[in-house]
């Protein structure tokens, strides 16, 4: 086995190499070898000075997360940095790629830090509920202003090379090869530099105990992370740099035992494991070079911008003048308004509607890699855009469907091309959710999967593999929250009770609001579309005109000041239901409606494993988390049930059905899970 760690000697310089692919974790093996190179490189005579790089995409990009849980080995990565530090001979860190949490505290703990120009330095230990737990919240605020050094450690975002050197983060960017600018530079690097004696931004006491109070502005409750990065940069004014190292130390440790990082850390990994498609080992993708959507309205509108933003030529097909023409006035003011805000150039903007082909003719998508059908809810005419995108495209094109609610080999009998067709389901809005399913059937091709999972990625979405069944993952469990909900309602809750529980519980918007922003009419239509409703309110709201923020009245009613007041004909129709139902009244508290809520998630999460729509309980949550807004540092329904147990959800959801309607069939894996007390793993 190769060693992840290699000591080069060059021209009285020492060069540790490091190689851990595919991130260059700094896992044991890794601390180990860095340590042995480093302690040679001191006692050799013949070495002025010592550097520190690594091999492949880029220099460590964290630590290994699998050893959180794991007992402590020295040297820990804290060790490992002081010993660094205090190298009497001059460290200098050649950065490359993407210089992530521990990657970026080993490189803090250098003396100098060189970068290649597209390299990216961040600390985002927060996104799993954690800080910097090897130094980063002391030396952070010692190389750079310390309200910078706080931005990077309560967003988590990375910041590019060019801002990283005005910030003073690094020292300086190679403009050629990296290593041999590193090589040339080190006789002018020649005296160590410990980062723990840097006292520049530290100098104003009452500026950085300003900017120190300025971050705990607005800090929920319960950020617990944030508020111990807060605490631990403002020791690094106040205390000795080793107490507060310790500090920082026994705060890493409690957030790392807390229940927000272990449901973040349960979601990275749940992430990580939903990039798996087992079909795509050692299968080479249809490569995708262009793109064609048929469709119109607003979400055909949101994936053509999202594939030009990659840079793909683009073809959107609509039926009609008027979708060409809402396209293009809808399409320019997103590029005029991005380029308002700063955040791309006039110039960019325009090479990017360069590459969109706007076009009533269908034969326009006769060249294209990839073709997406993404028409209205109008079945008679999506089925006559999929049996015509399979006469027209050329061979080797992947046609998809923007659909969840298609039957198995429906849309492969449809285009005539069961090899080549798949869902490929975007969810609404596009800009904000990043999720795509990835429907797939036992026809389809490895490639053709590929190719959707390449676009996917390129896009910047997370993909998820499913079995092409209807609804998929995301429809399936949004329906199985939405009866749960109107069950609520039919029992006594309002629509703004129910909001308000699970907003509280942590989601970004109750299932009405939802459901206003979405429009209920087009929701309604997917749920009829496979089940029999619990309530028929939604239908009756259709009917009267409240379908949601587009005509300013649903569930709630909008007004021209941009607040939003319950809708009180919608209580009408509400409490008419009940009345002719015979429905008892009770109220319900906010934790029975959050718990209702998400036991019916983890019936419908049963389900879907039981009938193979999803590989995984982990691609559930991961479904949830970038589908709906699930809080992700909850994990997950199906992390929910394994920490509540299956056995306690079965015998509320049962406790449920027989107080108030029968809203969903109990899952019979659910079942069995309850009966032996077993737990769904990832």
């Amino acid at each position: 086995m190769k060693h992840p760690v290699r000591l080069e000697r060059r021209h009285g310089r020492a060069l540790i190499a490091i190689e851990n692919p595919p991130v260059n974790a700094l896992g044991h093996a890794v601390r180990l070898g860095i340590l042995a190179a480093f302690e040679v490189a001191l006692h050799d005579d013949a070495v002025s000075s010592i550097i520190l790089a690594a091999n492949g995409h880029t220099f460590p990009a964290g630590a290994d997360i699998n050893e959180f849980d794991m007992p402590a080995r020295a040297p820990s990565l804290p060790e490992l940095c002081d010993i660094i530090e205090a190298s009497p001979k001059p460290v200098i860190a050649a950065l490359h790629g993407m210089v992530l949490g521990g990657g970026l505290e080993l490189a803090m703990a250098a003396h100098y830090r060189i970068a290649h120009p597209g390299t990216q330095m961040g600390l985002p230990e927060i996104k799993l509920g954690l800080l910097p737990g090897a130094g980063g919240t002391q030396r952070a605020p010692r190389l750079m202003p310390v309200r910078d050094a706080l931005d990077l450690m309560l967003t988590g975002d990375p910041i590019p090379a060019k801002r990283a050197q005005q910030l003073g983060l690094i020292d300086g960017i190679a403009e050629g090869d990296l290593r041999e600018t590193v090589m040339m530079l080190a006789p002018e690097l020649d005296q160590p530099r410990a980062t723990r004696y840097l006292r520049h931004h530290l100098s104003d006491g009452v500026d950085f105990m300003a900017a120190t109070s300025a971050a705990r502005v607005g800090l929920k409750e319960d950020a617990e992370a944030s508020k111990w990065i807060i605490e631990c940069v403002e020791a690094a004014l106040l205390v000795p740099f080793d107490a507060a190292l310790q500090m920082e130390q026994e705060a890493f440790a409690d957030c790392l035992a807390s229940e927000a990082s272990i449901g973040l850390r349960y979601a990275f990994f749940a992430e990580r494991l939903a990039q798996k498609f087992p079909e795509l080992k050692g299968v080479d993708a249809t490569p995708v070079e262009s793109v064609s959507i048929v469709g119109e309205g607003l979400i055909s509108i949101a994936i053509t911008i999202a594939c030009l933003n990659c840079g793909l030529p683009v073809t959107l097909v609509s039926p009609g003048e008027a979708g060409v023409t809402l396209a293009l006035d809808r399409i320019g003011d997103f590029y005029e308004r991005e380029a308002q805000a700063g955040r791309i150039t006039q110039t960019q903007g325009a090479g990017r509607l360069s590459k969109l082909n706007l076009t009533t003719d269908m034969g326009a998508v006769r060249q294209s890699d990839l073709i997406i059908e993404s028409v209205s809810a109008n079945v008679t005419l999506r089925e006559t855009v999929l049996r015509k995108m399979g006469q027209i495209a050329k061979p080797s094109a992947v046609l998809c469907a923007n659909r969840s609610d298609q039957e198995p080999g429906a849309l492969a009998a449809l285009t005539g091309r069961p090899a080549q067709s798949l869902a490929l389901h975007f969810f609404a809005p596009t800009n904000s959710l990043n999720l795509v399913e990835i429907g797939v059937t036992d026809d389809v091709a490895p490639k053709a999967v590929g190719a959707a999972l390449q676009l996917a990625k390129r896009m910047g979405k997370r993909p998820l593999r499913c079995q092409s069944r209807p609804g998929l993952v995301g429809d399936r469990m949004l329906s199985a929250y939405l009866d749960a909900a109107d069950a609520f309602l039919l029992k006594g809750a309002s629509p703004n009770q129910v909001d308000t529980a699970m907003r509280v519980y942590g989601m970004p918007q109750g299932p009405y609001e939802m459901q206003d922003r979405a429009s209920v009419d087009l929701i309604q239509a997917k749920r009829l579309a496979r089940a029999a409703p619990v309530l028929l309110l939604p239908s009756r709201m259709v009917q009267a005109g409240c379908v949601g923020r587009r005509v300013g009245q649903g569930y709630y009613k909008y007004h021209q000041a941009g607040h939003a007041t319950p809708n009180e004909e919608v209580m009408h129709l509400l409490v008419a239901e009940r009345r002719e139902k015979r429905i008892d009244v009770a109220p319900s508290s906010a934790s029975e409606i959050q718990n209702g809520l998400i036991a019916a998630l983890i019936n419908a999460g049963a389900a879907l494993l039981e009938d193979g729509t999803a590989q995984t309980p982990g691609d559930i949550d991961t479904a949830m988390v970038h589908g709906m807004g699930f809080p992700r540092e909850k994990g997950g329904p199906m992390y929910q049930a394994n920490r509540v147990g299956a056995f306690e959800i079965l015998r509320g959801l049962e406790h449920m059905q027989k107080a108030g309607p029968v809203f969903c069939e109990i899952a019979s894996l659910l079942r069995k899970k309850a009966a032996e007390r077993e737990s769904f793993t990832k």
